[in-house]
C-alpha cells in the first residue's frame, strides 16, 4: 500500500498513563508492585513517557509512584499535579522525574469547577511552573476540557505555561467530546507556540481519529492507556495508536513486538478482560474460521490480515467451528501430529460443522476427540480427576484433588486467593509428585517431575441465567512447542476450571506419549 504521509516526524514519543488515568477505570485499582510490573513492562516496550499516578491521591498512592520510581527506568516517570503548590511537593516527596501539571481551561472548569477567572489561572500556572522547574522537574501543562475552552484563552494559558519555562503543553479533550476537524484547528494554533502532546478520550469513537488529526497538525507526543482503559469509554489505546503509525505510515513509537505481552500484563493487573475483537491483542484478532479465509490464510498469511501477527507478539490461530473447511480442519489435526485418511477429513469435518452449528465452540480437545472416535481409536487417559473438594469460608480458600496418573493416584492439597486458585494449585502440587507446587495459578512453570506447564488464558462464561448458572470454562494450556485449548461447564466454576485443566494436560500428555512412544503415564512420572 502507498502510504499517505501523516507527519514529517520519524519518531512519535508516547506518555502512558494506564497506572493514572487508566486506574481511574471504576473497579481498578492497582497494588503498588501491579504499578511496578505494568511499569516495567512499559520500559520493556519502550515507551517513553509514563505517568505513575496522582501523587496527591493519598500515602498509599505515593508509595506506589515512589516505588515506580526507583526502579531506575529508562522511561521519564512523572506524577499528575493539580494546580496547587502541594501537589508539587507530593510529586517531589516521590522522587519522580516530572510533573503532568493539570489546570482548568474551559469556563466550565474554571468558573464552576475550582471558583477562580481566567487570570487567576493563568498566574497560578506561572507560578507553579517556575516553581516545579526550580527543583529540577520536568513540565508539561495540560489545560483540563481544553476542546470545549476559548482557542484564545487556551493558547494565553499554555503559552503562559511554556514562557515559564515548561517542556511542553498538552491538548486534552478530557470528556472525548471534539471531532477530529476541531482538534486539528486547536492543536496547529497550540503546536505554533512549543512542543504539544495529545490527551483524547474514546466518547465519541474519536480517540484515534482525533490523534491522527493532532498529529497531522504538529504535535508531538500521545498520552494513552493500554488496552484504553480509563474512565467512561476510556482513553485511547496506546497499541492501536503504535500498530496504526507503525504500519499505515512508517512513524516509529515503540517495540511493536512487545505489545501483545504489555496488554496481557494489564489485563491480568486490571482485571479487565481482552475483547476478543479487540486490534492488536484480542482473541480473534488473528483468528480464522471461515474455510475460504483459512484456505486463503493457509497458503498465504497476508491474504486476510494487514500485518503479521508476530509484529505484536502473537501467532496465527485457526479456529473450529460450522464454518470450518477441510484445508482448516486438516491443519489443526496437523497441529497436534494426527494423520487422517481423504474419508477420515470428510467425517471430522463433517462433525466438527455439526458441532459449531449448535452454537459450541469446537476447541482442540473436542477436535481430537472426534478424530479419535472417526479413527476408531480408544482414548487412554494420562491424567484423570478422580475426587474434588474446595473450600471458600475464612482467610484462606484451599482444596484439595486425587488424580489419576497414569496408574498411580496421587492426592494434593493448595491454597490460594479463592477456590479456583486453589484448586488449580492443588492439580500442580499433585502432578510434582514430591508435596511440593508452584508459588502461583496462572502463567508460571511448574518443575513437577516433568509436568511443567503454563496456563496462557483463562476464561469464564455464563451460559444459563439464575442462580444455578451453568458457566462454561476455557483454558489455554501449553508444555514446551504444545499447546491445546479445553473447555468444560459445570454449575461449579471450581469443577470446571479443574476439569478443564486436568483435560487439558491430558490432552498435552497423550500427544507427546504419541510422538515419542511412551508408555501411558510415562511422561507424568519422569
Amino acid at each position: 500500500m502507498t502510504r499517505t504521509p501523516l507527519t514529517d516526524l520519524d519518531e512519535v514519543q508516547l506518555l502512558d498513563t494506564t497506572l493514572r488515568d487508566g486506574e481511574q477505570m471504576p473497579g481498578v485499582s492497582l497494588s503498588p508492585g501491579e504499578k511496578v510490573d505494568v511499569a516495567r513492562e512499559l520500559d520493556a516496550a519502550g515507551v517513553h513517557l509514563i505517568e505513575a499516578g496522582s501523587a496527591c491521591t493519598s500515602a498509599g498512592e505515593r508509595e506506589a509512584i515512589r516505588q515506580v520510581a526507583e526502579e531506575g527506568l529508562d522511561a521519564t516517570v512523572t506524577s499528575f499535579a493539580r494546580g496547587v503548590k502541594r501537589d508539587v511537593d507530593h510529586a517531589l516527596d516521590c522522587g519522580v522525574d516530572g510533573v503532568n501539571l493539570v489546570v482548568p481551561a474551559s469556563d466550565k472548569h474554571v468558573e464552576t469547577k475550582v471558583g477562580s477567572t481566567r487570570d487567576e489561572v493563568v498566574e497560578t500556572t506561572v507560578e507553579l511552573v517556575e516553581y516545579a522547574k526550580d527543583h529540577g522537574l520536568w513540565v508539561e501543562v495540560l489545560g483540563e476540557d481544553g476542546s470545549r475552552a476559548d482557542l484564545d484563552y487556551l493558547e494565553r494559558l499554555l503559552g503562559a505555561g511554556l514562557d515559564a519555562g515548561a517542556d511542553r503543553i498538552c491538548y486534552c479533550d478530557t470528556v472525548g467530546a471534539a471531532d477530529p476537524e476541531r482538534t486539528a484547528r486547536v492543536v496547529s494554533r497550540l503546536a505554533d507556540r512549543g512542543p504539544t502532546s495529545l490527551h483524547t478520550h474514546d466518547d465519541l469513537g474519536f480517540g484515534l481519529a482525533n490523534v491522527h488529526a493532532g498529529l497531522k497538525a504538529g504535535a508531538d507526543t500521545v498520552h494513552g492507556t493500554v488496552l484504553g482503559v480509563g474512565e467512561r469509554a476510556g482513553n485511547v489505546a496506546l497499541e492501536e495508536v503504535a500498530i496504526a503509525l507503525g504500519e499505515s505510515y512508517g512513524v516509529d513509537t515503540v517495540e511493536l513486538s512487545r505489545l501483545y505481552r504489555l496488554c496481557r500484563t494489564v489485563s491480568e493487573a486490571t482485571g479487565v478482560a481482552l475483547p476478543p475483537n479487540k486490534a492488536v491483542c484480542g482473541a480473534n484478532a488473528f483468528a480464522h474460521e471461515s474455510g475460504i479465509h483459512t484456505d486463503g490464510t493457509l497458503k498465504d498469511g497476508t491474504m486476510y490480515e494487514p500485518y503479521p501477527p508476530e509484529t505484536v507478539g502473537r501467532e496465527r490461530r485457526l479456529v473450529l467451528g460450522k464454518h470450518a473447511g477441510r484445508a482448516g480442519v486438516k491443519a489443526a489435526l496437523a497441529d497436534h501430529d494426527v494423520a487422517v485418511t481423504d474419508d477420515e477429513l470428510r467425517e471430522v469435518v463433517t462433525r466438527v460443522k455439526e458441532l459449531g452449528e449448535r452454537g459450541k465452540r469446537v476447541t482442540d480437545a473436542d477436535l481430537l476427540a472426534v478424530a479419535d472416535d472417526v479413527r476408531g481409536r480408544k482414548r487412554e487417559r494420562h491424567v484423570e480427576l478422580v475426587d474434588l473438594s474446595a473450600t471458600s469460608g475464612g482467610n484462606l480458600p484451599t482444596a484439595s484433588v486425587r488424580l489419576r496418573v497414569g496408574d498411580d493416584e496421587r492426592v494434593a492439597a493448595g491454597t490460594g486467593s479463592g477456590p479456583v486458585d486453589a484448586g488449580l494449585e492443588a492439580v500442580r502440587t499433585a502432578l510434582a509428585g514430591d508435596g511440593t507446587g508452584s508459588d502461583g495459578a496462572e502463567g508460571t512453570d511448574d518443575a513437577a517431575d516433568g509436568v511443567a506447564f503454563e496456563l496462557d488464558s483463562y476464561h469464564v462464561d455464563a451460559i444459563t441465567g439464575g442462580t444455578d448458572a451453568v458457566v462454561t470454562v476455557e483454558v489455554d494450556l501449553s508444555r514446551g512447542d504444545r499447546s491445546v485449548s479445553v473447555s468444560a461447564s459445570d454449575a461449579d466454576i471450581t469443577r470446571a476450571s479443574v476439569v478443564g485443566m486436568v483435560d487439558g494436560l491430558d490432552r498435552l500428555l497423550a500427544a507427546e506419549a504419541d510422538a515419542g512412544g511412551a508408555e501411558p503415564g510415562a511422561v507424568a512420572d519422569d
